[in-house]
């Protein structure tokens, strides 16, 4: 253990004198003529290494002479160019070597492999460079750790340093028109950016939702933003109960959003039509929508439902009450699928909640009528349906028959459409037409039943018939040839 602590110290002890005694006279140099370069230099990570200006520039920092300290025979390559800036940086960063032995350094070395296959790693309009080079986020000679507020990666400044190509209208065309200019604008609206702005370091940043030297094209499916993987994303803070407990907000929301209808149908049926978790809360701008414009959020999608809801009675209560109005009956996270047992003035269905047979009994007595209408069309249909099955089963052409009953199924969808509007008559409208669909395709089932037993029967007194008289013509054939042989 002692040796251990010993061998530690004397490394410790060996990179610190090697720092301090390592000569850098391009430095001195540079810093006695006032170059800003220098100055800049001085603050930089890099030279509290102990890496002198060679080991970007190449050459031989230790020689006074000008023709010696610049080279080419020392590797002096002058001023790195186009990708040349970060592969210099990469022979040291993607070198577990000299990161981890020469500089004890926690650093992962793939940020350059990252950088080369992300969507920042792609040829520039001049078609010689990547799009995107180390010193574009890092600087050159003034880098320092992300975890210094001086950075222009330190959580509160990345958002400026994205913005700077990210909300250039003239830069962004030339790569790619359709990418909106104003996320850094949308983004102080949001409940992250404003206390991003007020120098909170743990909220959500550019690189947290986007990643850092990974970053991928939002359609790409190993990207952090594509779709199926927004809630993984936003749960790596808003799952985790420590993190988020200043700010007094749940941790349960990318829990209960797996297993709500939205939940299932985007990460397990992998539907790319369904919600995530920014298109509810947005994406630059997210905020949690308040009481007015739940709906309005809701509706983007569910658009009649909406347009339903707004002429209804219920909307006038909802705003006396400010009830938001589709969270109320819905939920928001865990919304469940929209079935039958929902509407009604069962101790499970969502209209007990406010409507008693003693308290708001108009209301009442419209749950109860709607949900007998909406439970006499099932019954309607499944009586159709084994009708039809019976008849198919028999043999008989029910095609058309089947056909027909898909209306039914559509009348019960479009039931559940209707009852936003909270219109009894309009309900009995809506659901009186599947009704009137069932109890026809049934009779026409049952026509076709009939025809089945009526065929049976005729070919049994058929075949009866027939077999007399092949009977009586063999009996007849006998007597002749018994005749013919007397």
């Amino acid at each position: 253990m002692k040796t251990n602590l010993l061998i530690f110290l004397f490394n410790v002890f060996t990179q610190i004198t090697f720092s301090q005694l390592k000569v850098n006279y391009c430095f001195e140099c540079h810093e006695n003529i006032g170059d800003k370069v220098a100055e800049s230099f001085k603050k930089d990570v890099h030279k509290e290494k102990g890496i002198t200006c060679a080991g970007c520039h190449g050459g031989d920092a230790a020689s006074e002479v000008l023709e010696q300290a610049m080279s080419k025979e020392k590797g002096f390559i002058g001023v790195p160019k186009g990708d040349d800036i970060s592969k210099t940086c990469a022979k040291c960063h993607s070198n577990a070597k000299i990161m981890v032995k020469d500089f004890n350094s926690i650093l992962p070395r793939n940020q350059y492999e990252s950088l080369v296959t992300s969507v920042h790693g792609q040829l520039s309009n001049t078609g010689k460079e990547r799009i995107v080079q180390c010193t574009t986020c890092h600087q050159s000679h003034g880098i320092v750790s992300v975890k210094n507020p001086t950075s222009p990666v330190y959580p509160i400044n990345v958002v400026k340093t994205c913005a700077r190509c990210h909300s250039n209208a003239t830069y962004i065309r030339a790569y790619n028109p359709s990418l909106p200019i104003d996320q850094l604008d949308k983004y102080r609206t949001s409940v992250h950016g404003i206390k991003n702005s007020q120098g909170d370091v743990k909220v959500a940043a550019c690189s947290d939702c986007h990643g850092s030297h990974d970053i991928l094209s939002a359609k790409d499916t190993k990207s952090k933003v594509y779709a199926i993987n927004i809630p993984n994303t936003c749960g790596e803070c808003h799952s985790n109960s420590q993190y988020m407990k200043e700010y007094h907000i749940p941790s349960d929301q990318v829990k209960k959003f797996s297993k709500s209808v939205h939940g299932v149908a985007l990460l397990e049926k992998h539907d790319l039509g369904a919600p995530a978790c920014n298109d509810c809360h947005g994406n630059h701008g997210a905020v949690p929508p308040n009481v007015e414009s739940i709906s309005s959020v809701c509706g983007i999608c569910h658009a009649i439902n909406a347009s339903l809801f707004s002429s209804s009675p219920h909307k006038k209560a909802f705003d006396k009450n400010k009830f938001p109005e589709c969270e109320t009956c819905h939920g928001y996270h865990e919304i469940v699928a929209a079935n039958d047992e929902l509407l009604g003035v069962s101790p499970e269905a969502v209209c007990s909640r406010c409507h008693k047979e003693n308290e708001n009994p108009k209301g009442y007595i419209a749950a109860q009528e709607m949900r007998q209408l909406i439970d006499s069309l099932e019954n309607y249909e499944k009586y159709a349906d084994s009708i039809v099955t019976e008849a198919e089963q028999k043999g008989m052409e029910v095609s058309d028959i089947k056909f027909k009953l898909r209306d039914v199924h559509q009348s019960k969808l479009q039931s559940r459409t209707t009852v936003h509007a909270f219109d009894v008559v309009k309900f009995k409208e809506t659901v009186g037409k599947g009704i009137e669909i069932a109890s026809v395709s049934a009779a026409e089932g049952k026509k076709s039943i009939d025809e089945y037993y009526f065929r049976r029967w005729g070919l049994g007194i058929a075949t009866i018939i027939i077999t007399i008289v092949v009977i009586a013509l063999y009996l007849t054939i006998r007597r002749i040839e018994q005749n013919q042989s007397k």
